[in-house]
């Protein structure tokens, strides 16, 4: 399970690093969905009996995904207020 941790997080900083800021917008709305998935899953997690490990395991899934929906919602909030047109009174 670490290979296959450790093979994804690399593989997944190598893509993200390498996606130009003109389709930055539409990959946050895909994290977002892959967050919410994770969120799901762990609280999915939570409806039957587990051991303490895996209890603090989907808690820490569902802080890691709840930041990252809740930042990437702030930072398109953010950048679609850029595009906004300003009235004649500002």
């Amino acid at each position: 399970m670490v290979g296959v941790f450790s093979a994804s997080f690399l593989i997944g900083y190598v893509l993200i690093s390498r996606v130009p800021s003109l389709l930055h917008t539409p990959l946050m709305s895909m994290t977002n969905a892959v967050s919410a998935v994770t969120i799901l899953g762990a609280l999915l997690l939570f409806s039957v009996p587990t051991t303490p490990l895996e209890t603090c395991f989907g808690a820490i899934a569902i802080l890691c995904a709840s930041f990252n929906v809740i930042g990437g919602f702030a930072i398109t909030d953010r950048m679609l207020k850029l595009f906004k047109a300003k009235s004649r009174n500002e």
